[in-house]
């Protein structure tokens, strides 16, 4: 391909494809050595249609890296929300305890002074040194009172304190998930931005007329997926109407066109994919998963024939993506970063399933 520009673009595909993960993006396009010096002549070699296709498809694998480890980061965030809760909740439930252990304490401790009161004598030997027969008989009933609180005070005191340590034992465990937890959403984290990085190091190498023609081939590919997914014939057998939430949620869906794609936000300034159709379906009081691949997993699958109006469509192998259907053969989505939450064709990528949040 010559040591001009087109020489430039071919060596930072090879060797973003051969580097997943960046340590710099000051490195990640050095050249073999020795490194070769374009001619002022050469740097003007046009790039052709065919760099811009291997450009344009690298670009994709690094973007699509970045959803797998942008879903990662928000399962990770999702399960230390969780976490968190849970360790909230039972930090009250030991307050509680402690509080409930003080409250028993006193009462035993009130029993041993009324006994003291009656010169150390338990109401037994009492009992037995009445001679009167009606303080025999309320006595004994007493007696028999005192037993049975007596048992029941110990029974409450010996479960609060196996409570209070069960609960700590619950925390403490909480708290270990919590740290794993926080340990991996810092590795999915540096994996999104590395990806992320890798991506716009090899934007930046094309020039503005470039950066057009590459943007004109993502759309004609997305557009010849399109094209053969209605030429199946699909779209004759899809009829399905919106139910009452599924309207709330395109409504909501719809109202975030033009916003930007962050991964990991979830509104409202921003979305990555699944933070848009989660907050979406909430908005429309039906919470579901917070991951693309969670909401494949966990939501009802329903054929693409049967699909309707605030169905989910889960793209590719991997679940890594989702996005709204509409009807009419389009979608609404958060499509990756230097995005815009915007339509699309329903078939402009590779469909695994569909998916029913209020089924």
């Amino acid at each position: 391909m010559g040591t001009g520009k087109r020489g430039l673009i071919a060596t930072a595909v090879t060797v973003i494809g051969a580097v997943a993960v960046l340590a710099a993006p000051a490195t990640a396009f050095a050249a073999p050595s020795p490194t070769p010096t374009p001619s002022p002549t050469a740097s003007q070699t046009p790039v052709t249609t065919k760099d811009l296709e291997a450009v344009r498809e690298r670009l994709d694998a690094l973007y699509h890296d970045a959803a797998v480890a942008t879903d990662a980061y928000n399962a990770a965030e999702e399960k230390a929300r969780q976490q968190s809760a849970q360790i909230v909740a039972l930090a009250k439930k030991i307050v509680q305890g402690q509080e409930k252990l003080r409250k028993l304490k006193a009462r035993a401790g009130a029993a041993a002074a009324a006994q003291y009161r009656t010169n150390g004598l338990p109401d037994e030997a009492q009992l037995i040194l009445s001679d009167n027969p009606q303080e025999f008989l309320d006595a004994t009933g007493r007696v028999l009172q005192g037993q049975r609180a007596t048992k029941a005070l110990i029974a409450e005191l010996t479960q609060t304190q196996q409570d209070l340590k069960q609960y700590a034992d619950d925390a403490s465990a909480q708290w270990t998930k919590l740290e794993a937890g926080r340990k991996a959403n810092a590795a999915a984290k540096k994996k999104v931005e590395q990806q992320i990085a890798a991506a716009e190091q090899l934007e930046s190498q094309l020039e503005e007329r470039e950066k057009e023609r590459l943007a004109e081939l993502e759309e004609q590919a997305a557009q010849r997926a399109q094209s053969a997914w209605l030429d199946s014939g699909i779209l004759d057998e899809i009829d399905g109407k919106a139910s009452e939430a599924g309207k709330i949620a395109v409504r909501y869906a719809t109202a975030q066109i033009g916003k930007p794609y962050e991964w990991g936000a979830e509104g409202p300034h921003s979305y990555d994919c699944s933070g848009l159709t989660s907050q979406a379906w909430a908005s429309a009081g039906k919470p579901i998963p917070r991951t693309s691949q969670e909401q494949w997993k966990q939501l009802k699958h329903v054929d693409i024939k049967d699909m309707r109006p605030g169905d989910l469509i889960i793209y590719f192998d991997d679940a890594s993506h989702v996005a709204m259907y509409l009807g009419e053969g389009a979608i609404v989505h958060a499509p990756r970063p230097g995005r815009t939450v915007t339509l699309a064709g329903a078939g402009s990528m590779p469909i695994l399933g569909v998916v029913r949040p209020d089924a």
